[in-house]
């Protein structure tokens, strides 16, 4: 679950370990005799045998060739956790340092469950939850706090449960290339539910119903950025125009800025849902095939030739 891989990523960064947290190599500045302690003031003062100064401490986090480094993919929040580790040992100890987190990003570590442990994070704004193996989510397990929501590349075939309490203040909701299909999201994507989405990704699911679509996303007063490319959906003809018309506040359609000009030229054609039909046309063109021999260079006798004549003939199945 999402607890573990977060548990996981804590001990990647040691935070109780040196040179962060409380130790040896720092004992004299938070001693329990002192009634506070002693924060850094940048300038070096007489140490203990065998303790470190905080800029010595810092100086090891930051080398790039420090065996303490953090690793590439670390965030510029990790390594302020870090940091604070260093300096501040004693607020981050525990669950205290939960409440740091405003931005979580755990990407590729095979997640299945986004569990409750999460509520931990009282302040988290930013969740990037990509390249997983989650197919339902709860969003009473979700902070209140949360802003932006990144589900990219997971299995979400359904939002019931994500719909039940989602976070009220979300700005951007990311469900590209997942399995979303029309008939199961008739009602999820509405102001209902997300009353301050502002960016909506749903590239390459299984949406085939324009209209139905269209009519719930036209509830989203603050919608500005829309990414529906991969989609079967995106096939009709009238698909683009019929969006920009419908969404007059859209700024964004598929990564492709929607102008005034655009605008003007599909003027209307909101009002002609009869133009949107459900079908599409594809034209393929087979240009060679190869690993078939050929009919003509098998039948080439010689005039007058006494040989029956053998006929040769092939089916050539295209799944499409």
């Amino acid at each position: 679950n999402l607890s573990a891989a977060l548990g996981k990523r804590l001990r990647l960064l040691g935070l109780q370990d040196f040179p962060c947290g409380l130790g040896s190599w720092n004992k004299s500045r938070f001693t329990a005799r002192t009634s506070s302690p002693r924060s850094w003031t940048g300038q070096e003062e007489a140490l203990p045998l065998g303790e470190e100064s905080p800029g010595a401490l810092m100086e090891l986090l930051r080398d790039q060739h420090s065996p303490w480094t953090l690793p590439p993919d670390c965030s510029p929040q990790d390594q302020h956790l870090r940091e604070m580790a260093v300096l501040t040992p004693e607020l981050i100890r525990g669950s205290s340092v939960f409440q740091f987190f405003k931005s979580l990003r755990i990407v590729g570590k095979e997640v299945e469950e986004v569990d409750k442990g999460l509520l931990q994070l009282e302040q988290l704004e930013e969740l990037i939850l990509s390249t997983n193996h989650i197919s339902r989510i709860t969003s009473a397990n979700l902070p209140g706090t949360l802003k932006v929501l990144e589900l990219c590349c997971n299995a979400v075939a359904d939002l019931q449960d994500l719909c039940t309490q989602p976070p009220p203040e979300l700005q951007h909701l990311g469900l590209g290339y997942n399995r979303l299909c029309s008939q199961w999201q008739d009602k999820f994507l509405t102001a209902d539910f997300w009353p301050n989405l502002i960016s909506l990704d749903l590239s390459f699911n299984n949406l085939t119903d324009l209209l139905g679509l269209v009519s719930q996303l036209a509830t989203l007063q603050k919608l500005r950025i829309l990414v529906l490319q991969g989609n079967p959906l995106t096939l009709i003809p009238t698909y683009r125009g019929f969006l920009v018309d419908s969404l007059p506040k859209l700024s964004v359609l598929d990564d492709i800025h929607v102008g005034s000009e655009e605008r003007q030229k599909f003027l209307g054609l909101a009002g002609q849902p009869e133009l949107v039909r459900s079908e599409a046309r594809v034209v393929v063109s087979v240009g060679a095939i190869k690993g078939v021999p050929d009919p003509s260079a098998l039948q080439q006798l010689e005039d007058g030739s006494k040989f029956p004549v053998i006929t040769y003939s092939y089916c050539v199945m295209y799944e499409f």
